[in-house]
């Protein structure tokens, strides 16, 4: 099959959050499983250019639309660790892909709205024929209806269009005008079978124009996608994606196996695997204290490694850091504040902490540092309020990195309690707590203290989190089986 995903990011050249992970996870395990594989993204002028290979020019002649005017456009192609991108590039006097960033600016509608039009003219004229288009999240939602009220008028055809819903949470909310620029009449999709806004009726709901219009849903979790579908979970959509709920399905999202390895990962002082962890643990330990000034300490390190948006529960956090050094353990946060008023708060934290020789507060993402921390803690704490898949008790999982979770979305997929969980002892590999409150956090952290105190027990809880499997290979399987599913169908 030939799969052509159309995306706003992709690791690691244009990261914000998980869905740059999970786009560029899926499509190489796709790949490897022997099929073709592209993704076309915006030619952003903040990417990481030093991990592209043999970018040239791929279409010179690519001419897209904007209201009544026509805008010339490049699309570059590159190679990104064996995968095939195309980048697009408009010449637009709004400057739409040179802002410094991804995400942030105040016409970011029209932005993404600019870039799935531009991308499907360029599928149509470039005479690709791909078997499956995957969109992901909002800003290429809109794919969906135009691939179907303009493109297949112009017999274009391919077997299906695959929506991801990585975050419910963000929706694209916009004005009928801005999807006329795209080449539709806006106000004829005003409509509660269309695109209209549950919430906002004079608004359309890019995400919604998705979901009508795809012709199957996936989320990055089984528990996250019966979440979507409640009233407290849907975020003002849990009707229109029960009316759906036939094409949609949860799949737990992998992790790039290749790159989280702690047996080979050279940003690591020591490389251990589980026979190893004992060594391999202290080494990497050393390695962080001697970097940050910590003091050596007998008690566990409680690291928490996550972008603080209120999403995370960055309340908690502060708590459970803080309830850490109160029960003299070591805490570690690696975060990176998304707005001033989170950056402050934090900025205080460090403030208070910076004499404390049992604490490390660096308030910047450095790749290398998260490695480091991984390799180095023994737990990793994951308070998130909502959490649609996460990534980072996973990769705690095979560093050997305990998680310490609250039961929702992913994390409920991904983590079972040692103590409560229904699930076969061999597969309990951490600590979950219900209710997103300090008591929660403290139920479970104390546990989990006292279980580290064990060194018997502990190494079993170790153990068996650094058995489990959440490669990309289940994952994308159950990816094919939904493509290859559309692929018998006649053309949609």
């Amino acid at each position: 099959m030939h799969v052509i995903h159309i995306a706003s990011e992709l690791a690691p050249i244009a990261k914000v959050g998980g869905l740059a992970d999970v786009v560029f996870g899926l499509a190489r395990e796709t790949q490897k499983k022997g099929h073709t594989v592209e993704i076309l993204i915006p030619k952003y002028d903040c990417l990481d250019y030093s991990a592209l290979q043999n970018l040239k020019p791929e279409f010179r002649e690519l001419w897209s639309f904007d209201g009544p005017y026509r805008y010339h456009n490049t699309i570059w192609s590159a190679e990104v660790q064996g995968l095939k991108v195309l980048l697009l590039e408009p010449h637009h006097p709004g400057y739409y892909f040179s802002r410094g960033s991804i995400y942030g600016s105040p016409d970011d509608v029209d932005r993404f709205i600019y870039f799935s039009r531009a991308s499907l003219e360029y599928l149509f004229k470039s005479g690709k024929n791909p078997d499956i288009i995957h969109i992901h999240d909002w800003p290429t939602s809109l794919v969906a209806p135009l691939y179907r009220e303009m493109y297949t008028r112009l017999g274009f055809r391919t077997k299906g269009v695959v929506l991801t819903i990585h975050n419910l949470q963000h929706q694209g909310k916009c004005s009928p005008q801005n999807i006329t620029r795209a080449g539709l009449r806006g106000e004829d999709f005003l409509t509660p079978a269309k695109m209209q806004d549950p919430f906002l009726p004079s608004n359309l709901n890019l995400l919604k124009g998705g979901i009508e219009y795809s012709d199957f849903i996936t989320t990055v979790s089984p528990t996250y996608e019966k979440e979507i579908r409640t009233v407290e979970g849907g975020c003002g959509l849990n009707n229109l994606l029960n009316k759906h709920q036939s094409k949609l399905r949860g799949i737990l999202n992998g992790i790039d196996y290749d790159y989280w390895n702690p047996e080979t990962d050279t940003l690591l002082a020591a490389q251990y695997n589980a026979k190893s962890i004992v060594q391999g643990k202290e080494a990497n330990k050393a390695e962080l204290r001697k970097k940050f000034g910590l003091k050596e300490s007998k008690g566990p390190l409680v690291c928490a490694i996550t972008r603080l948006v209120p999403q995370k529960g960055p309340e908690l956090i502060q708590y459970g850091l803080k309830k850490t050094l109160e029960k003299e353990g070591q805490a570690a946060l690696l975060g990176t504040p998304a707005t001033p008023e989170m950056e402050a708060a934090f900025k205080t934290l460090q403030k208070d902490l910076s004499k404390n020789k049992n604490a490390l507060i660096h308030l910047e993402y450095n790749e290398q540092l998260a490695h480091l921390t991984y390799a180095a803690a023994d737990m990793i704490l994951i308070p998130s309020i909502f959490e649609p898949c996460g990534l980072s008790q996973m990769i705690g999982l095979r560093y050997g990195c305990v998680p310490i979770v609250r039961y929702t979305g992913g994390l409920a997929d991904s983590v079972f309690d040692v103590d409560t969980s229904k699930k076969p002892e061999n597969e309990r590999n951490g600590f979950v707590f219900d209710f997103p409150d300090t008591s929660g956090v403290d139920w479970a952290l104390d546990r989990a203290f006292k279980y580290f105190k064990e060194p018997a027990k502990w190494a079993k809880i170790v153990e068996r989190g650094m058995q489990c499997d959440y490669s990309w290979s289940r994952s994308a399987d159950a990816y094919l089986q939904i493509y290859q599913q559309l692929n018998e169908q006649k053309p949609s």
